[in-house]
């Protein structure tokens, strides 16, 4: 176990250094210039060139790889072009508001996904399964905004019930901090929802089909017992597995709900970084987000031994 796991660390290595490899050169070679975002439109030539030597951007791509790599191996993620501050340290500050969403966002798709994907499969052919299908189908396939603003107009414009924008941070305590991310959170949630739903039915469906099920129905063990002991436990991996491939649409979907519910958090820094071209906290960013994907995929891995004790590394 534990060399797998120094195996799958040393893997994340250069996982790492090829995502900072092509966003360094994707940035840098796309149209535009954070010089004249910097100085504005009435800066002349002389100054843009002096705003670009400065920080760096007239020298050789060649040079500027060099440098930041340098940088990148002392933990040192650059300093943004805007404001002036330390990468690390504009990250830090916005990680509160996205780790909060992020897992209010989790806790409800699968308080949703896994009763309606166990109720289909035990329902196989039924309405009801042909309801929650139908339902896993819509959210899968409605964009995360269309869902958000459909939230904010029914339950904060029209029925008043929760704030339409906003994030109340933790520290002015627990009930406000959820009371704010229960919109974006349900609109970050149902994506991942429906897709935890259709997985949990076929898995579950499989599973229910496996001799040992009909065996343990046959002793008269009960339904409810048999579902929950047998069948959701061995078919549990799949679904697992799709939680951590999940976490990708989530990272994506995190950038969207903070826009559109204006929550200062990582994706709300991603989408301002972007329309300046601050690089350095671009690259940070992007950097942080795959980190935290090859983090929770590892995780998952480890996690194959607690459902399938003959799985040895």
């Amino acid at each position: 176990m534990i060399s797998y796991v120094l195996r799958r660390l040393a893997a994340t290595v250069p996982v790492l250094a090829f995502v900072g490899l092509f966003v360094f050169f994707l940035l840098r070679l796309t149209p535009g210039d954070p010089a004249i975002l910097i100085a504005g439109d009435q800066a002349t030539t002389q100054q843009i060139a002096a705003i670009r030597t400065q920080l760096g951007f007239d020298r050789p791509l060649a040079q500027q790889l060099l440098a930041w790599a340098g940088q990148l191996a002392q933990g040192d993620l650059g300093r943004s072009v805007f404001s002036d501050m330390e990468v690390t340290r504009l990250i830090g500050m916005r990680i509160e508001p996205t780790a909060m969403l992020a897992l209010v966002a989790i806790l409800m798709a699968l308080a949703i996904a896994l009763p309606l994907g166990t109720l289909s499969a035990l329902k196989a052919g039924s309405r009801t399964d042909r309801a929650v299908m139908a339902f896993a189908m819509v959210g899968f396939s409605s964009p995360v905004f269309v869902v958000a603003f459909l939230l904010v107009y029914v339950f904060a414009l029209s029925l008043g019930w929760f704030p339409t924008q906003g994030y109340v941070p933790l520290s002015q305590g627990l009930l406000p901090c959820l009371n704010s991310l229960i919109l974006p959170g349900l609109a970050l949630a149902m994506l991942y929802a429906a897709l935890l739903a259709r997985v949990t039915r076929a898995s579950l469906l499989e599973v229910l089909s496996e001799d040992y099920v009909r065996t343990a129905h046959a002793k008269g063990m009960k339904p409810g017992r048999v579902v929950l002991r047998h069948a959701l436990k061995n078919c549990a991996i799949p679904v697992v597995t799709v939680v951590g491939v999940g976490i990708a649409a989530l990272l994506g979907g995190v950038v969207v709900t903070e826009t559109v519910f204006n929550i200062p958090g990582l994706g709300r820094l991603t989408t301002d970084a972007i329309l300046r071209r601050d690089y350095p906290v671009v690259q940070g960013l992007i950097l942080v987000f795959s980190l935290v994907y090859v983090t929770v995929n590892l995780l998952v891995d480890l996690s194959y031994v607690l459902f399938d004790p003959r799985i040895r590394y």
